[in-house]
């Protein structure tokens, strides 16, 4: 009789079991799912029209929002603004983006990441000088690509200055190299290419 007991005390223990691990099973497939629609989720960031009252003209650089997000990586440019970039269109409407790194990103594909416009309609294009936090002309600014300093995407965030010398300073102390706006236009370097996270539809 006690042996029977024991089988049948085994065989419950044994159900429970199989029914946790089932449960267990169940629970990592649905958080394997729920992690997935977190990674699918698409980060549209919208624009900022040109305010009138604000005594500026239609294509001069503004100061960042804090509720701005990067249409690239979904960041906020406000909580690294001597990394902040910014797109201006010919409507004096303004993208802002987390960094250099993000604007050329951006700047390869703009209706991939502003639905509705594309480049042509670009006015102005702004990078703030890493020095100095003013806002300098993109196209102007001196660029270091591969150096140790570690910006808003940790590292390749291509931070930019107006002044050669504070470039060279930098490579001095953190590497890297000098580069270009058109360089940086006409094709991001290799181990640039993939330091855009978030996913887009298309891509």
């Amino acid at each position: 009789m006690l042996h029977r007991r024991q089988l049948m005390l085994l065989a419950a223990c044994g159900g429970l079991v199989a029914t946790a691990g089932t449960g267990w099973l169940l629970w990592r497939q649905n958080a394997s799912r729920a992690a997935a629609d977190i990674d699918d989720v698409c980060i549209v960031a919208p624009t900022f029209a040109f305010d009138p009252a604000s005594g500026l003209a239609p294509t001069a650089p503004r100061e960042v929002p804090a509720t701005a997000r990067c249409p690239v990586c979904g960041m906020f440019p406000a909580r690294n603004r001597r990394w902040a970039a910014q797109v201006i269109f010919s409507d004096g409407a303004v993208q802002y983006l987390d960094s250099p790194l993000s604007l050329f990103h951006y700047l390869q594909r703009v209706e991939r990441y502003t639905p509705g416009r594309v480049a042509a309609d670009i006015a102005a294009v702004y990078v703030s000088d890493q020095a100095t936090g003013q806002w300098l002309d993109a196209d102007q600014a001196i660029y270091v690509h591969g150096s140790a300093l570690q910006g808003p995407m940790r590292a390749g965030n291509l931070p930019a200055y107006a002044a050669q010398a504070d470039a060279l300073a930098l490579v001095s102390v953190r590497g890297g190299v000098l580069t270009s706006a058109a360089a940086l236009r006409q094709a991001l370097p290799a181990d640039l290419q993939t330091l855009a996270p978030h996913a887009h539809p298309g891509n």
